[in-house]
């Protein structure tokens, strides 16, 4: 595919302000998913190359949490894994969906992740008793790993209130080894859409530097001021991309409803 450069530089600035809010709560798909499809890019190929870039710029995010001291590799290498395999197993199975039934589903799942942004209670910064062990954390791990190779947006942000409500973790060590499982499930979703040919290599990269480079603000200021701000961008700009794909006519979504 060819992109004029204005478009190009439209998804590089998106895919810079996606990788700086990715890294503080997680949501950076909400950004670039509908991005690529608004600029043309056909669903399946939107989120692998989604994948790719996301890849990238997560792996620059545990880095700096590393860094930072925030991570616990051993704690979470188990959950990990299962997260890896759950999303090669949705990447693999979004492969061989209709391309209509997602350029569909993308405008009311993101009309979902915003009310989930907006309704979801505030996270502490404390860590609290965990409610379940290594095992139940895993399998969480594996169906939020499905999700996130299946479609990926508002992955981040629910493996991190997963970590918060269920493994006990305070918000930024939360958001840090959300990172960690996030860059797991990039990894196996990244590495299934290769097989399946569906990467526009060029774009992705280019994309990928933005992430980056996002990402290392984003951890820097969740590390100084944690997650806090973020949620109403995340909504604003999950119900204007919604208003974008609805307000195209050829949007599948106008055929399902009565005329």
């Amino acid at each position: 595919m060819e992109f004029s450069t204005e478009i190009i530089a439209f998804l590089l600035a998106i895919a810079f302000v996606a990788g700086t809010i990715d890294a503080m709560a997680g949501g950076g798909g909400l950004l670039t998913i509908p991005a690529l499809m608004a600029a043309g890019v056909p669903p399946v190929a939107a989120i692998a190359t989604n994948k790719l870039q996301s890849a990238f710029g997560t792996a620059s995010a545990c880095i700096a949490y590393w860094r930072g001291g925030h991570l616990d590799l051993r704690r979470f290498a188990m959950p990990a894994a299962g997260a890896f395999l759950g999303s090669a197993a949705g990447a693999f199975t979004v492969q061989h969906i209709d391309p209509g039934f997602l350029t569909a589903f993308v405008p009311i799942l993101l009309i979902l992740m915003a009310m989930y942004f907006l309704l979801a209670p505030p996270m502490g910064e404390a860590d609290r008793h965990a409610r379940l062990g290594t095992a139940g954390i895993t399998a969480v791990s594996v169906v939020l790993g499905f999700y996130d190779g299946f479609f990926g947006p508002g992955a981040g942000s629910f493996l991190t209130t997963m970590l918060v409500a269920l493994a006990g973790l305070g918000l930024v060590r939360a958001i840090a080894n959300a990172k960690f499982l996030n860059f797991a499930t990039n990894v196996a979703g990244l590495l299934a859409m290769i097989a399946g040919g569906k990467v526009l290599w060029m774009l992705g990269l280019g994309m990928a530097a933005a992430n980056i480079a996002g990402n290392q603000i984003g951890a820097r200021l969740a590390m100084r001021y944690g997650g806090k701000g973020v949620r109403p961008l995340l909504v604003l700009m999950s119900v204007a991309l919604t208003v974008k794909l609805l307000s195209d006519p050829a949007n599948p979504i106008w055929n399902w409803l009565p005329h």
